[in-house]
């Protein structure tokens, strides 16, 4: 990954100053939010550069039109340091986020020539335009860098003369499931939140000799999972990283209306059971009566088909997994399975953990990793002049600047989440701490 000052991966620069910036957060909450655009935006200000923070993601963005024009106070807002004083510790988002996607109909690069798809692109540059912005700061999530990217290469697309906008991001997600950076700020104080309430209903299971199934947040990936598994000191974790040929099989589906048939691998219920049984056998051998199973909430979307009938989708393209209640779905099955195999009952009960801890107050790591993060927006536009680029850190904090295109894919325009690498040490590590023996 390049230094701050390299230019190894030949990002793009500009010498054109900036006098006015804008920052959009867009996506879930992280903690530490707050202190991303507080520090980013102190340090434009500091040096004669204005700061807008726009208000609720692209939402009102894409909704831009000369009859509709930007309006202060409820598009966007003035980011002085009378209105940062005091916020980098503090919980939520300054601004306000949404899930709005004005990319969505952009798949490939031929779609950004496309003025149909291209329209909410363009509403959003026409708006920015519109404030006199000249760098716009995105925070947020894969599918926000999706965004980020295609706004950027949409401007490529623009008649001549055209105020050209240059974009960095800010790779935001508790999931901690991103390329280009070592942990995301939010995840640290997500984790110790999430393992604070494990370690809780751990209390509780003890007490009445019984198991919490805890689903987390996660959908690509297990790093919030196995991270609050192993602070909260579970029984077990698994996630999507653990879907070996022991849990899957295959689903064929055949399409009514095209009459063709598409196979799948999907995740065997039964088999998820049977595996938590397992633990909970394991560890009454031990004279343990109790635990906490933690799973991992993007095993769902890979469920056989009957489980996601219904099933609602955000504006990426994303099953709603809260509402397939992973963990409560499969309480019943478990006691049911522990009856048969020992005769006895146990009581088994499925609690979903995750929102709870997008707005945690930050933990003192988060803070000094968002303030680094946002002052690093700072210094990739107006001292290095870059357009394009992830801001990232990695070691002491040192700043490093990572181009859109070695993140995305440039025929499809989608990021490649990064999951737990199989046998890595973090999931040995989890495994060594389980505490119930191993077969």
């Amino acid at each position: 990954m390049p230094s701050a000052s390299s230019s190894e991966s030949a990002p793009a620069r500009s010498a054109r100053p900036i006098h006015r910036v804008a920052i959009v957060f867009a996506g879930g909450p992280a903690p530490a939010a707050n202190a991303v655009i507080s520090t980013a935006a102190a340090s434009f200000l500091r040096h004669g550069i204005e700061v807008l923070g726009i208000l609720h993601g692209y939402a009102h963005l894409v909704e831009f039109t000369e009859d509709h024009p930007m309006q202060e106070g409820h598009d966007y807002i003035k980011l002085d340091q009378s209105r940062l004083k005091r916020t980098r510790n503090t919980r939520g988002i300054l601004i306000g986020t949404s899930r709005t996607n004005p990319g969505k109909d952009v798949s490939s690069p031929a779609h950004l020539a496309d003025p149909q798809r291209t329209a909410p692109l363009h509403r959003v540059h026409q708006a920015l335009d519109s404030l006199g912005v000249d760098a716009l700061i995105s925070i947020g999530g894969d599918d926000t860098l999706k965004t980020a990217n295609k706004f950027q290469r949409f401007q490529e697309h623009l008649p001549a003369g055209s105020r050209r906008i240059r974009v960095v991001h800010v790779p935001k997600t508790i999931d901690n499931d991103y390329r280009g950076i070592d942990f995301t700020f939010g995840y640290f104080t997500a984790v110790e939140f999430l393992a604070s309430e494990i370690r809780n209903l751990l209390a509780d299971a003890e007490s009445n000799r019984m198991y919490f199934l805890v689903e987390s947040m996660g959908r690509s990936a297990g790093w919030l999972a196995y991270g609050a598994a192993i602070a909260g000191e579970a029984s077990k974790v698994i996630s999507v990283e653990d879907l070996d040929d022991s849990l899957m099989t295959e689903e064929t589906l055949t399409d009514p209306k095209t009459n063709r048939t598409t196979t799948r691998r999907v995740l065997q219920p039964e088999k998820l059971v049977g595996q938590i049984v397992h633990v909970m056998l394991a560890r009454e051998k031990e004279g343990k009566e109790f635990g906490a199973v933690v799973l991992a909430e993007g095993l769902a979307q890979h469920l056989p088909a009957r489980y996601l009938e219904g099933a609602k989708f955000d504006e990426h393209g994303h099953i709603s997994l809260p509402e397939t209640e992973l963990a409560r779905s499969l309480a019943k099955p478990v006691e049911a399975e522990y009856t048969r195999q020992t005769g006895k009952k146990r009581r088994v009960t499925g609690v979903q953990l995750g929102y709870e801890a997008r707005c945690a107050l930050p933990h003192a790591f988060d803070v000094i990793l968002g303030s680094q993060l946002g002052v690093g927006s700072f210094r990739a536009l107006v001292e290095d002049g870059l357009d394009g680029v992830l801001v990232s850190v990695s070691g002491q904090l040192s700043l490093s600047y990572v181009p859109f295109d070695k993140l995305i894919d440039p025929e499809t325009l989608v990021t490649v989440v990064r999951m737990i690498p199989t046998g890595s040490d973090f999931q040995k590590l989890a495994r060594i701490l389980e505490n119930y023996p191993h077969d």
